[in-house]
């Protein structure tokens, strides 16, 4: 598959219409419809449904269109990668990070790099610990803020200080909101919201101990906001890290006995990455402790 031919793909997806893909791309339309026909056979695929008017894209076309923009946001990173320079240094480096207090510690850094690297911008990710491990892997992210424990085979790491806590966030008008902490038996009446990591849910499962089978478990997120929202309506009580902010009429209540984690901003072990990278690598080892 061809850089261009994908680009091409990704204009008659987003436009739905061949003619008007043509004229944006300034080619023909029988070449984008050669070029479109070619690319179904050396996949071996149905790409587009057409009609009289529009096309269609089938569910392998979807599956395409997001490889597709994968592929082409990769090649432009390389690209940029490949052209910079030394002596001034810029480029792009693309971390990711789930909800962490120790986002705090990560901001310091890249302030603190930024003051002798100016030129040089990030990309923040932010998503679930799997989807970033995906994104180091896939190299689409250089590096990811993740929570121990981390598989040090696989990583280079700098661990930060931050500690995590777990807890659970109630509307300020139930029963759990005068408590100082919570155990488990304190949420055995209650809807349960907990993060959709395995990871997490097995740690949570060893907290609630012989209260576990009890619980209930009504749904599950990656990130916390949405789930804030559903408590403040009603639906639960979430369970989730203490960040530094602020939900209207909801409580932050510690899980007593929780566990504190650690978490380390992680990068391929033996990768060879852009100058950009490698600097603010070298930057924050000189820094472990997020300090400027």
């Amino acid at each position: 598959m061809e850089l261009r031919v994908l680009n091409y793909f990704l204009m008659v997806a987003r436009e739905e219409n061949i003619t008007k893909a043509a004229q944006l791309l300034h080619v023909t339309q029988p070449t984008l419809s050669r070029q479109l026909m070619q690319l179904e056979e050396e996949l071996g695929v149905k790409l587009f449904d057409r009609c009289s008017h529009s096309i269609i894209l089938t569910s392998e076309g979807m599956l395409l269109k997001r490889r597709a923009q994968e592929m082409l946001n990769l090649a432009e990173k390389t690209r940029n990668e490949l052209t910079q320079n030394e002596e001034n240094l810029t480029g792009l480096i693309s971390i990711g990070s789930g909800e962490l207090q120790s986002m705090n510690e990560l901001a310091n850094l890249i302030s603190g790099f930024r003051l002798h690297h100016p030129l040089i911008t990030f990309d923040i990710f932010s998503g679930n610990a799997e989807g970033i491990k995906a994104r180091i892997e896939s190299g689409a992210l250089d590096m990811g803020l993740l929570l121990e424990p981390v598989d040090t085979a696989k990583y280079e790491f700098i661990r930060l200080h931050t500690k995590e806590k777990w807890g659970v966030l109630v509307r300020d008008d139930s029963e759990l909101a005068v408590k100082e902490s919570v155990a488990p038996e304190d949420l055995v009446d209650y809807p349960l919201l907990v993060p959709a990591n395995k990871p997490v849910q097995n740690e949570l499962a060893s907290w609630f101990g012989d209260y576990a089978k009890q619980m209930n478990i009504i749904s599950t997120h990656n990130l916390v906001y949405n789930s804030a929202v559903m408590v403040q309506n009603g639906v639960g009580i979430t369970v989730t890290l203490k960040l530094d902010c602020h939900y209207d009429h909801l409580k932050f209540i510690p899980l007593r006995n929780g566990s504190e984690l650690s978490s380390v901003l992680a990068w391929k072990d033996s990768q060879v990455f852009s100058p950009a990278t490698t600097a603010f690598i070298d930057y924050i080892k000189k820094c472990p402790k997020g300090i400027v």
